[in-house]
């Protein structure tokens, strides 16, 4: 039987069967806890250029259907699962998830101990591996690990551009419409808009390299800076242009990656986390209301700000507003003299809890009283 093998740049190894495409691909390791969700995980841009592990066993079970993705493609490098379904079993399926990954041209490994690797990556962090299958499955192991450690770092990588959208669109509101909203697309996942236009919100959605004047000429309510791949210390335009946004007080909330662009708005750092947080089962603290809500995630960098009391910032007083009950991780970020907030998990929460969804009302919300403090005035 043809064979597949998983290299990890520190050299260890694991043997399995081809699972998907075959060939090679290269990327950042990483894994996902979540229990279902796999489809949604797959077509997340945020994934892009990485080796997804799935902790949860049995994957492919429910099949691929047409309504389910985030994006129109798959977007992670590699794919790693234990043990794949022999045939979907679900009345929206519509393919098997071997077969897409194979159309897409996704090379995956399966038969993996994904839980001796979970917990590799727990105490060595995530690192650069590749999946080789087919003919590069019998080429020496020092050769294929000379590919894996020649693959760039995803500390240092600028990837939003890469899956942000060429041209801007609109999605329309549910129902009438309370809001103009300009969403910067940093490798947006298609719920994100959905959940806004559900609470009236025209969501104006522009690539990510738009300026202050792209922003400005649609005169929003509100603006919004979603999540995305690499790592925040490469996104400097982004941050002049949020920056721009801060100074003009229009109402701002940031999921992810935009968590990060604030914190660094705001002047704080980012950091690279050991492992990084990923699945759909992640406790967080609200500290503003003493909720814990399950949450879910996706990111393998961290804002670098004080856990408690207010900091002074460019933009006034902030602090922070979430943690994760794991690991104290800055989850979230509030401003109090500017009408900005942003959290680092996912709330629009496909698939996943819903335990934040709560954070979409927040933005109207503030788009609200910014809108009864102008006519006030």
């Amino acid at each position: 039987m043809t064979q597949a093998l998983l290299v990890l740049e520190d050299g260890r190894t694991f043997r399995g069967e081809p699972f998907g495409a075959t060939g090679r691909c290269v990327g950042e390791a990483v894994f996902s806890t979540g229990m279902t969700g796999y489809q949604e995980t797959l077509t997340d841009p945020s994934y892009h250029r990485q080796v997804v592990v799935q902790t949860a066993p049995h994957i492919g079970n429910t099949g691929v259907n047409d309504e389910d993705g985030e994006s129109s493609r798959i977007w992670v490098s590699g794919y790693v699962v234990r043990d794949p379904s022999p045939r979907p079993s679900s009345w929206r399926s519509r393919r098997s998830l071997g077969d897409e990954l194979a159309a897409q041209g996704v090379v995956g490994i399966a038969g993996v101990d994904t839980r001796a690797l979970t917990r590799h990556l727990r105490e060595r962090g995530a690192m650069r591996a590749g999946v080789f299958s087919g003919p590069d499955a019998e080429l020496a192991v020092a050769d294929l690990l000379d590919v894996v450690r020649s693959a760039p770092q995803m500390a240092g990588a600028a990837l939003a551009q890469e899956v942000s959208t060429d041209q801007p669109y609109v999605v329309e509101p549910v129902g009438d419409k309370r809001f103009t909203v300009v969403a910067l697309d940093l490798g947006i996942k298609s719920m994100t808009p959905q959940r806004m236009a559900e609470h009236g919100m025209r969501v104006h959605v522009l690539p990510a390299d738009a300026g202050i004047d792209d922003v400005i000429a649609l005169e929003p309510d509100g603006v919004f800076f979603s999540n995305g791949p690499g790592d925040p210390a490469t996104a400097d335009p982004q941050v002049t242009l949020l920056r721009d946004v801060l100074e003009r007080r229009i109402p701002f909330f940031g999921i992810c990656f935009g968590n990060q662009l604030l914190g660094r708005a705001l002047g704080f750092g980012t950091y690279k986390l050991g492992y990084g947080h990923r699945g759909i089962n992640q406790p967080v603290m609200d500290r503003t209301t003493g909720k814990v809500e399950v949450t879910a995630h996706n990111h393998g960098f961290a804002v670098d700000a004080p856990r408690d009391g207010e900091s002074q910032t460019p933009f006034g007083r902030a602090r922070v507003s979430h943690v994760c009950l794991n690991d104290d991780v800055v989850e979230g970020l509030e401003c109090l003299d500017v009408p900005a907030f942003s959290v680092q998990y996912h709330p629009e929460a496909a698939a996943g809890p819903h335990d934040a969804a709560y954070l979409f009302d927040r933005f109207a919300d503030l788009m609200t009283h910014a809108s009864d403090e102008g006519k006030g005035a």
